[in-house]
């Protein structure tokens, strides 16, 4: 099944996922490695090799785990509780849902501002200190930040490696 058309079909759905690590309504990492897999097997792995593909999916296994972890840790860094942290993801996911249904805010902004929202509230009914409680959502918002920023590197490097082996191996 060697063609051109393969090739392109799986780098655009390729560059849909490098735009996923950085608007979350998009599926990311986890896209780009679909993409390769089904493109690596309709070949029979004959220009993406068994290697290249086998390094992508140890960097998509660590940009997937990367989401959580930087947050998290971040989130910690800042001194926040555990309780806080687990705050934020429950806000994320019902912000994500309300985002959804509530007109002009829309579901990756709701995430986001849930998330946030829910660190922020647990931290300043444990501590009742604004200030704290703000680093505590400021230190959360910077891990979500650097959490994008690897997944789009290592996407990045995902896309780069499809490329280098498929693309300038000369898909016909």
């Amino acid at each position: 099944m060697r063609s051109d058309l393969a090739f392109w079909l799986a780098l655009i759905a390729m560059v849909v996922g490098l735009a996923g690590t950085v608007l979350p309504a998009l599926p990311g990492i986890a896209l780009i490695w679909i993409a390769a897999a089904i493109y690596a097997v309709a070949e029979g792995f004959a220009t993406l090799t068994p290697v290249a593909f086998g390094v992508m999916t140890v960097l998509a296994a660590i940009g997937l785990v990367s989401d959580f972890f930087l947050t998290q840790a971040a989130t910690r860094v800042s001194g926040a509780s555990r309780k806080a942290a687990l705050a934020g993801v429950v806000g994320g996911i019902i912000g994500f849902v309300l985002g959804s249904f509530i007109g002009g805010i829309g579901a990756a902004p709701g995430g986001i501002i849930g998330a946030l929202g829910g660190v922020v509230a647990v931290e300043y009914l444990n501590r009742k200190n604004l200030r704290d409680a703000i680093r505590a959502g400021g230190g959360w918002l910077a891990g979500c930040l650097a959490s994008r920023l690897a997944q789009f590197l290592i996407a990045l490097a995902m896309v780069v490696i499809f490329v280098w082996q498929v693309g300038f191996s000369g898909p016909s």
